[in-house]
């Protein structure tokens, strides 16, 4: 690296590729190429100055003056939306001021498809340090010391996972990698898995020696190709390194591993479903004890890890259990990786120390609302199994234990903001959707109490509601809870039930008042212009599909309330609030046709 003058770094996860990185990197080796600087610049390491938005138009000005000029190309660079000057330096800027990087200690820094640059950034030391100078129970040792609980949603300490496993007597065990990730907006592992690949590697040579496993197997879902081909890269580039397989670093452990697809089934991310589904059945729990560490895939002791927990494993080997606890809370020590998402202004991939207050994140490292002129509401935390925390709760630190307390979960670590514009009703309705759809159907409550619930949401958003369908959903709710045979079943009601706890208000709103606030359920809101507001834009003119808004340039708007179908175009379109939310109108009953007699 040595013998380059300068480094630039390019987004290269599924994102950025959709976002059209290629193009832009194929630009930019061209442009370099042209002006004579492809032997003083290479598009690999970051300098810390920070651009956003680059096109491939951008592309030659971006060289000229950064480049040939040496001077920061100020147009491209991140601006806080308050103030005029530009921050250069990612430090510097809040999104990545507030973060604490040990799962994603090597995001920008390395090619991912590159094992000496991955060694280069102490990459199997701890490795070569467990399987030459440590024992198992060593091993064990210093990950319960540290305090590592699992990452993938229960939390559950890993150190005593690999205590029981290490303990079960048998011809063959199994060491495996949860890199399913089934939340809705939740892209963790995925990045995890695409820009470190080795880290997971490294992580499950470890936790193999710890209970002694010679086979791993690396769980991906098919729909993400990128990972799955740079995890199998990582893997080759290892076996022919003589870091798997064989005597592995002349220690006399052996121990290989696969990558097997998965067909995005969320019941899959249960450890039991996600065996059976490796085994080539169809990915559905089973009643536990007897439990996965005594009998697990093909009834033989396993371990099952997910991909941000394997990835902490190898800096808290190298470095020690106090090294690993310097960040957190007693209870819930290190760091965890958050996606952030929603109605929040910054939006991405976030890690912070446990117990950092909810409110640092969506203010400091979020941003705020996307809309200053909207107020928070609600966070919902752990994905379709997790709850909704209300701004009330902000001032939480985020830790196992407290986000418990409020009905969410920590979850995998999705994370969607919300601002006031937001229907609770309508949000637990979504969350609930998605797991009846996803319920594998064996227990009956998971099968059939799930989709009763749904129901009862479907009418109450929709008018149909009644008096009572509020206990019964707190009754039910906990009946699944209690019965469900897995984790699906058991979390499923958390969205209803925490949305009923913070925000009662507003189902009672949706069943007596046949009205819904925020507009979002369409046959309990009707949408009106308040012509002391309206500026005579045309934004919400032009927003509606059904031709509804009438009116002239720079004069009040008007909606026709016989053509409007309550979609929220105009609402949304509009920047002067000059649109109401009112109660539905009622709707006229159609005329009935008379039928003739007789006929065929």
């Amino acid at each position: 690296m040595e013998n380059y003058r300068a480094n630039l770094l390019l987004c290269a996860g599924t994102g950025c590729v959709a976002s059209g990185t290629p193009k832009v990197t194929a630009a930019l080796r061209e442009e370099l190429e042209k002006k004579g600087l492809s032997d003083e610049i290479k598009i690999v390491y970051p300098e810390e100055i920070f651009y956003q938005k680059l096109t491939v138009e951008e592309v030659p000005k971006l060289v000229e003056e950064h480049f040939l000029k040496g001077r920061p190309y100020e147009k491209l660079m991140f601006k806080e939306p308050e103030k005029r000057a530009a921050i250069p330096l990612m430090n510097e800027i809040p999104f990545f001021k507030h973060q604490v990087l040990r799962v994603l200690r090597n995001k920008g820094l390395i090619d991912p498809e590159s094992l000496e640059e991955y060694i280069a950034r102490d990459g199997y030391m701890a490795a070569a340090k467990a399987l030459n100078e440590m024992t198992p129970e060593d091993i064990i040792a210093v990950i319960k010391d540290a305090g590592i609980r699992g990452r993938g949603g229960a939390g559950f300490p890993t150190g005593l996972k690999w205590e029981f496993a290490s303990k079960s007597k048998a011809d063959q065990k199994y060491m495996l990698c949860n890199g399913d990730e089934g939340d809705p907006g939740a892209f963790m592992d995925r990045s995890v898995m695409e820009a470190d690949p080795h880290s997971v590697i490294e992580g499950m040579i470890i936790g193999a020696r710890a209970i002694g496993s010679s086979k791993g197997v690396i769980y991906v879902r098919a729909e993400y190709p990128l990972a799955v081909e740079r995890l199998q890269r990582a893997i080759n580039l290892c076996r022919e390194s003589g870091l798997l397989g064989e005597n592995i670093l002349d220690s006399g452990f052996d121990f290989d591993l696969e990558i097997y697809l998965g067909a995005g089934a969320f019941v899959c991310g249960e450890e039991t479903a996600l065996m059976r589904s490796i085994e080539g059945q169809r990915g559905m729990p089973r009643p536990r004890p007897p439990f996965p560490a005594h009998k697990g895939l093909w009834d033989k002791p396993s371990v099952l890890n997910n991909v941000e927990t394997l990835a902490q494993i190898a800096p808290t080997v190298l470095n020690g259990a106090e090294w690993y606890r310097s960040l957190g809370t007693e209870k819930s020590a290190g760091t965890k990786v958050f996606a952030l998402t929603g109605d929040i202004r910054n939006v991405g991939l976030v890690e912070v120390p446990m117990g950092i207050p909810l409110k640092t994140i969506i203010y400091d490292i979020g941003g705020g609302m996307k809309n200053k002129k909207k107020k928070f509401k609600s966070v919902q935390m752990g994905g379709p199994s997790g709850g909704c925390i209300p701004e009330d709760l902000i001032n939480i630190p985020v830790t196992y234990e407290d986000v418990v307390k409020t009905g969410a979960i920590m979850g995998s670590g999705g994370m969607v903001v919300m601002d006031e514009d937001t229907c609770m009703v309508s949000t637990s309705k979504f969350f609930l959707e998605f797991t009846a759809d996803e319920s594998c159907g064996k227990c009956t409550p998971c099968r059939v109490g799930t989709q009763v619930m749904l129901d009862m949401l479907t009418d109450i958003t929709e008018g149909r509601g009644k008096e009572g369908d509020i206990e019964i959903l707190e009754d039910l709710s906990r009946d699944i809870i209690s019965t469900s045979l897995c984790g699906l079943g058991q979390t499923a009601p958390n969205p209803v039930l925490s949305t009923i706890r913070y925000f009662r208000h507003e189902y009672e709103a949706h069943i007596r008042d046949h009205w819904c606030h925020a507009g979002i359920c369409s046959d309990l809101a009707s949408f009106h212009i308040i012509e002391d507001l309206c500026k005579g834009c045309g934004a919400c003119l032009r927003a509606c599909p059904q031709q509804a808004v009438v009116g002239e340039k720079k004069k009040p708007h008007r909606i026709l309330q016989e053509l409007c179908i309550q979609c929220r175009s105009c609402y949304d379109a509009c920047k002067f609030a000059s649109i109401d939310i009112k109660r539905a109108l009622p709707k006229e009953k159609p005329e009935p046709v008379a039928v003739e007699e007789g006929g065929s």
